[in-house]
């Protein structure tokens, strides 16, 4: 099984840049939605995150060499790669049919069965303090998206649908990324998102539309564009912070996204309200996010047992 590499501040810090890209991501998506449709939305940001991942590794002679395939396990590049393409799908279908802070909310489905993943596939172990952690995580995710939950329960049509498509969505990503984790013994992170992103772009590339791109307006290109460099960036981040810091530390700081989400998207709508629709907090919610901050640092910093 793959081990890391002991630099935990470093994981911490990639952790912490994936977040804060993850959590201001569906804005930029919401935006775009508005022009082009899902598939070729997803086909673009894999694309440009391929050519541009190879051009760099191209030009620090970083490419993978055919022994480096040879040696990497097929059937999980294949795994990682269809179950990433699945989650963007997923999540992009259902981010269309609801709103960016309750489609944040329910992907952190994701990070909690990455969490645990990383508890039974790799042997990972949670201290009590950690445990502790995780309680205070989960009570302060059901006191903060409080109003998510009672529209999910409330809820008929298209927004369920959605929040449906978005659940799936988190399980096919946990299973890219344990499936990513154990790759690392063969091929670098970097190696491993340019046949990913690849073989993604391939998968959209019949159902893509690409001529709209053309005829786009300067807003939702730019946000297209940002959309393809926040999947290169903060991939790449997650990707090296699993070679550093173990699964079950990345996924608990990985649940603060939909806290940036929300400060982002009240940021948005009291700037541009007629963008994006703003969500409000109560005291509760406020409660809950600090519950959420607290059980997320307990659970990433606290020490593992031997």
């Amino acid at each position: 099984m793959h081990q890391t590499s002991g630099r935990w501040r470093l994981g911490l810090g990639l952790s912490l840049l994936t977040v804060f890209l993850w959590g201001i991501l569906p804005i930029a998506l919401k935006v775009t939605l508005q022009a082009l449709d899902v598939y070729t939305i997803i086909w673009f940001r894999f694309l440009m995150s391929f050519v541009l991942l190879g051009i760099y590794l191209f030009v620090q002679k970083k490419l993978p060499t055919l022994e480096q395939l040879r040696s990497s396990s097929g059937k999980l590049l294949a795994i990682a790669t269809i179950f990433l393409g699945g989650n963007y799908f997923l999540f992009m279908q259902g981010l269309a049919l609801t709103t960016a802070a309750n489609a944040e909310v329910l992907i952190q489905l994701a990070t909690v069965l990455l969490g645990f993943g990383g508890l039974v596939i790799f042997k990972e172990r949670y201290t009590l303090w950690q445990w502790l952690g995780v309680s205070l995580l989960t009570l302060g995710f059901l006191l903060f998206f409080k109003s998510q939950i009672t529209n999910l329960i409330t809820a008929q049509g298209q927004y369920l649908l959605g929040s449906g498509l978005i659940l799936l969505g988190a399980v096919s990503w946990a299973i890219y990324a344990l499936a990513q984790k154990q790759l690392l013994q063969s091929l670098s992170s970097y190696h491993i998102m340019l046949i990913i992103y690849g073989g993604c772009a391939l998968l959209f590339t019949p159902f893509a539309k690409i001529n709209t791109i053309f005829n786009l307006d300067i807003l939702p290109l730019s946000m297209l564009l940002f959309c393809g460099l926040n999947t290169l960036i903060a991939y790449g981040a997650f990707a090296e912070s699993l070679e550093h810091w173990e699964a079950s530390r990345v996924s608990a700081v990985v649940t603060l996204a939909p806290i940036i989400t929300l400060i982002a998207v009240w940021l948005v709508a009291d700037i541009f309200p007629n963008l994006i629709p703003p969500e409000h907090i109560t005291l509760i919610g406020i409660i809950g996010a600090l519950l959420v901050v607290s059980g997320s640092a307990a659970i990433a910093l606290g020490k593992s047992e031997k």
